[in-house]
This record gives C-alpha cells, sequence and structure tokens, in this order.
C-alpha cells in the first residue's frame, strides 16, 4: 500500500494463502454496508404502526402499500443499473454512491409532510439500496475462497437481519418516545460512518482493473488476498458494447434456461422478503395481537434469519445451495400458514422464529446458485438482474399486502406468502435440470461448472 494509503495500489505485496481469512477485510465492510441496507428496508415496517395512527401525516393502508411498493421499485432500478454498469465504473464508487442514495432518501422521509413526499424519499432510498445488494454480493464471492461462498454470501447476509433487528429496536423505542421521524434521521447514520470507511479501506475488484487495464494494480489487490491473479477471460467487457455482451452471455446455451428460473425464485423470495419485512406487524396486529407484540414479531423473525444464514451458509457448502434454497422455500410455506392460525402468544414467537430461519436465507441461497451457473466475467451482470427482476416481486409483496389491508383482509397475506414460497421452490429445483438439459444438447460442460470463479458445487452438477 502507498503513502496514500489506497486499497489498490500497485506497490507489490507478498502473496497471500486464498483461505477464509483473507476474504475477512471484504466481507466486514460489505457487511457493514449490508448491516445499514437491512436497517433501512426494515424501518418502514417497523414505524408504519405508528406511521398510520400519526393524522397529520394522513397516510392510509392502500397509501402505505403503494409506497412500500415504490421503493422496491426504486431497488429493481437500482440492481439493474448497478450490475450493469459496476464493471465500468468501478465496484467501490457505485458502493459508495448507493450507500449515499438510501441515506438521503432516508433524510427525506423524515422531513415528509405528505405520503407523496415520503414515498419520493423511499423510491430514492430504494435505487441505493437495490443497488447496493448485487455488488455486496458480486465483491464476497469474487474474494471468497472456492469452497466457502456459499458460507461467505451467508454471513455477509446475517449482517442484513442484525440491520432489521436494529430497525425494530427503534421502532420499539424511539418512535413511541421522540415520533417515527426520528427512526429515519437514524437511517443517515450511513453516510457518515460506512462512506468513509468504504473510500478508505475497501479495494476494487481485480478484474475490474484488469478490465480498465491497470494491470499492476489488479495483481496487487489479488496477490494481497490471496486470488489468482485475474485473467482476460474473467475480465468483464467495458464500454456499451462490453454491457450489452454481458448481458446476452446470461443467455448463452448453457444458462439460456437457468437464468429466467433463477429471475423467477428471485423473484418469489424477495416477495416473500419484503412483503413480510412490510407488513408481518399489520399482519399480526390484525391477527388479534397487540401492538408492542405485533412489532416485537419483526424483531424475532429477523433474530430468526441471522441463524438460518449461518445454517443455510454451511449447508449449502456441502449440499449445494439449489437443494438448500428448494427445501428453505417449502419450510417457509409451512410457517406462514401456521401464523394464519392464531396459537397462544409463546407458540407464535417460536413459529415466527423458526420461520424466520428458513424465510430470508431460502432467497439468499438462489443468489449463491448463481455461482454455479454464471462464469467470473459474468458474475455482476447475472446477480445484477437476478436481483433486478426478483425485485419485481419485491414490489408486488408491499403492494399485495396493501390492498389486502385496505379491504380488511390482512391475513390472507399468510396463504399468499405459503403459494410464493411453493413456486419458490419450484422454480430453483428445476435450475440443474435446466443446466443439464442446456449441456446435453450442446454437448458443452454444464453451467454449473463455471470457468472462472469459485469452484462449482458438486451436489449441483
Amino acid at each position: 500500500m502507498t503513502s496514500t494509503g489506497t486499497p489498490d495500489s500497485p506497490a507489490p505485496h507478498p502473496r497471500s494463502p486464498h483461505t477464509f481469512r483473507s476474504v475477512l477485510p471484504v466481507l466486514a465492510l460489505c457487511w457493514l454496508a449490508v448491516f445499514f441496507d437491512g436497517m433501512d428496508v426494515n424501518i418502514y415496517g417497523a414505524v408504519m404502526p405508528h406511521m398510520l395512527d400519526d393524522p397529520d401525516l394522513g397516510l392510509t393502508p392502500a397509501d402505505a402499500g403503494t409506497i412500500g411498493s415504490w421503493t422496491t421499485f426504486g431497488m429493481l432500478i437500482g440492481a439493474l443499473v448497478a450490475g450493469n454498469v459496476t464493471d465500468w465504473l468501478g465496484r467501490r464508487p457505485m458502493l459508495v454512491a448507493s450507500v449515499i442514495l438510501f441515506s438521503l432518501g432516508s433524510a427525506v422521509c423524515a422531513i415528509a409532510a405528505t405520503p407523496a413526499l415520503f414515498g419520493a424519499g423511499r423510491f430514492l432510498a430504494g435505487l441505493g439500496l437495490g443497488g447496493l445488494m448485487p455488488l455486496c454480493l458480486a465483491m464476497v464471492m469474487e474474494f471468497a475462497p472456492p469452497r466457502r461462498a456459499a458460507l461467505t454470501v451467508g454471513l455477509l447476509m446475517t449482517s442484513y437481519h442484525v440491520g432489521g433487528m436494529a430497525a425494530t429496536g427503534l421502532g420499539l423505542t424511539v418512535a413511541p418516545a421522540a415520533g417515527w421521524r426520528w427512526v429515519f434521521w437514524a437511517g443517515v447514520l450511513p453516510a457518515l460512518i460506512a462512506v468513509p470507511l468504504l473510500l478508505k479501506y475497501l479495494p476494487e475488484s481485480p478484474g475490474v482493473l484488469l478490465a480498465r487495464r491497470q494491470h499492476a494494480q489488479a495483481d496487487a489487490v489479488a496477490d494481497r488476498y490471496g486470488l489468482p491473479r485475474p485473467t482476460a477471460v474473467e475480465a468483464p467487457a467495458t464500454g456499451a458494447k462490453g454491457r450489452l455482451a454481458a448481458v446476452g452471455a446470461l443467455f448463452r446455451p448453457e444458462s439460456r434456461w437457468a437464468t429466467p428460473l433463477l429471475w423467477a425464485a428471485s423473484f418469489c423470495g424477495l416477495l416473500l422478503v419484503y412483503g413480510v419485512s412490510t407488513w408481518l406487524p399489520q399482519m399480526m396486529r390484525a391477527s388479534g395481537y397487540s401492538l408492542g407484540s405485533s412489532v416485537s414479531f419483526l424483531l424475532v423473525i429477523n433474530a430468526g434469519g441471522i441463524v438460518g444464514m449461518l445454517i443455510a451458509g454451511r449447508t449449502a457448502d456441502r449440499f449445494g445451495p439449489v437443494r438448500v434454497s428448494a427445501l428453505w422455500f417449502v419450510l417457509t410455506a409451512a410457517g406462514a400458514l401456521l401464523l394464519q392460525a392464531h396459537l397462544p402468544l409463546g407458540l407464535t414467537y417460536v413459529v415466527v422464529a423458526v420461520t424466520g430461519v428458513w424465510l430470508f436465507s431460502a432467497q439468499v441461497m438462489v443468489y449463491a446458485a448463481t455461482n454455479t451457473v454464471y462464469r467470473g466475467s459474468e458474475r455482476a451482470a447475472g446477480l445484477g438482474w437476478v436481483t433486478g427482476v426478483g425485485r419485481t416481486g419485491a414490489v408486488l409483496g408491499p403492494w399485495l399486502g396493501g390492498v389486502l389491508a385496505a379491504n380488511g383482509n390482512e391475513t390472507w397475506g399468510f396463504t399468499a406468502f405459503a403459494v410464493a414460497g411453493l413456486l419458490g421452490a419450484t422454480a430453483i429445483s428445476l435450475v440443474p435440470l435446466a443446466t443439464r438439459h442446456a449441456a446435453r444438447k450442446s454437448g458443452t460442460a454444464t453451467a454449473d461448472t463455471p470457468t472462472t470463479g469459485p469452484a462449482p458445487l458438486a451436489s449441483d452438477v
């Protein structure tokens, strides 16, 4: 590292072994960024009951659902844009820009006097939130050891749920005492805390550096973190033609059927994640639980999500992310149906926690499965489109909850979420069949054995 302290300087550096420890600096920085992502996403659901009770704002249940959908519509745009320009502009600058955007959006929400202005703030925040997730996933997958990719993704995503728990804590403490606006002011903290750390310590992708013809910098970063030095095949194509080629590569013969299946699984997973995160407190309140208990359920389900990420990551590294994701989707559907019954409070907390174990990591293992389908040079674009197209499910989930709430049918949401879980299980289960069928037709290696990047998971081949 040079005296300027830039993490991707071309100064010589001894080659480090590519172990799990070597990815920890990148994982820690991305973990912090995703923590704030999870906090911002869950803030809305955590304070929604207080916002609906605020006569000065004039928010109706239908408005609340629409605003939730505008948030996720912003995420859809952010994910698609970030996934397709990050290899051109750089992953570190795009990640910093994403954090600044959702911090700014939170500030707009804090000062909003009308539902329309509040919705504009959530849309702005969504642009940043949508861009951040595929960037962080691509970074940790690139820097992770081959056989620890799923575990690394699982560890990264624990931060989302820690952030969700932090948001719930703010909703339980700050919102009743000081008002819901102060909870959104807390959403400005990422710009003050995370941005300086990312600028100073986060390295740029070696593949991106190589694509920019910064060969010395690319080799220096690879050596510092124990990565193989990038080759031309791993470098993403640059320029407008390169961006189009990256998208076209997602439909090469080996992956042309797997790609839409991953999109469908991501759609179902994100419908579940954002539908539950936005409407769980209100659905539980409609089922007869108190306001305090209803918000607490959001804390409990995120605690279950943290446990689920650790279990899913280790299990997927052994049995493959496709199998784990499919099973987790089915278990999520079962949990959603159980929540439809008005169980004793203690038992309900247990069911909510266990459902959280499966719910969030089912979607994350869809992301991990992309690593068995796409090559290293396609990783960022593939993740961007899987998360971006999946955001249509994130748009539908909050909107659907709002429609049901407006008609007094909040508890029907549990049935809708159970159906989404079963459809997600079906889509992700078909990915290995699609890749094997394509391989047989083309006479090439299966898409589960990418030519670059982490080694394939044998159980998915």
